[in-house]
């Protein structure tokens, strides 16, 4: 069961952009797993296989965020500025497995919301932890892969996807930061397969068309090489005599997209990717 989880953080000390890198988020994550599963922390850092979690980029809570959702789906992906002390922060952490889920159910359950935990030099308090729906953090949530499949549509033919932090694909040992049809509905389609039980073959992922974007590039400086991904938004088609079945199996992708995230680096808070809620029937 994939599970969409906020983290309501509070900075103690300055948090200084040198520590505001994929690197040092992934470090945060595995220390708090160790916290609970010194093994599974272990495990989850020498291993090289795909991931069952995704980050987020930290982000600040300001007063124009609910406006900022509404209008600006994209999210701080770099930090220029040291974020001060007592700044209201949120994190974003997906689970796609049950098993990792609970080895860290007792990390949620005893939360101690004064115990500092480490972000480079800067200590942080963890003060709630977000899992359901909220009408001001559409990056909550939490579904099981049997409902995601059941809820997702057999008919409507149009997703609209919004790339909120960078994404990047690996396509023929290079990046490619165009989410084609191919790279991103395979990208979806593999992690899926990998951690659902239920598993989509037969795609006929040639039946999706862009009808639209407001795409472009970013680059990000803090890996170890320059890190160039796409943000903004496709609306992608399915076009020509399509089965029902194949029609709710890449509506199904189009919503797992929330915790999978798409292409490169989701481990390190790139490729954030969910579909974004609109009037469907006024395009039918």
């Amino acid at each position: 069961m994939p599970h969409s989880l906020i983290l309501n953080l509070i900075p103690q000390s300055p948090i200084y952009p040198e520590f505001l890198t994929g690197r040092h988020y992934h470090a945060l994550f595995l220390t708090l797993v160790s916290s609970v599963d010194k093994a599974l922390g272990d495990y989850l850092h020498t291993s090289n296989t795909d991931k069952a979690f995704t980050l987020s980029p930290l982000q600040v809570l300001r007063n124009h965020q609910t406006h900022q959702h509404k209008n600006h789906h994209t999210l701080q992906f770099s930090h220029p500025r040291p974020i001060p002390p007592g700044t209201s922060c949120w994190w974003r952490i997906s689970l796609l497995d049950d098993t990792l889920f609970s080895k860290l159910t007792s990390l949620w359950l005893n939360l101690n919301p004064k115990h500092p935990w480490h972000l480079g030099s800067a200590d942080l308090f963890i003060t709630s932890i977000l899992g359901t729906p909220q009408s001001t953090q559409p990056w909550a949530n939490a579904c099981s892969y049997t409902q995601l499949y059941e809820k997702a549509s057999d008919r409507h033919r149009l997703m609209t996807l919004s790339f909120a932090t960078p994404v990047a694909f690996r396509q023929g040992g290079y990046d490619t930061v165009l989410p084609n049809r191919e790279c991103l509905f395979n990208s979806l389609l593999s992690r899926w397969n990998k951690y659902s039980g239920i598993e989509f073959t037969n795609i006929p992922i040639e039946s999706i068309y862009p009808s639209f974007c407001k795409i472009h590039t970013e680059v990000i400086n803090n890996y170890d090489s320059k890190f160039i991904g796409c943000v903004g938004e496709i609306n992608y088609r399915i076009l020509g005599d399509v089965e029902p079945m194949a029609i709710k199996q890449m509506n199904t992708l189009a919503n797992f997209a929330l915790y999978a995230g798409v292409g490169r680096k989701t481990t390190m808070g790139m490729g954030m990717t969910r579909r974004l809620s609109i009037n469907i029937e006024s395009h039918e």
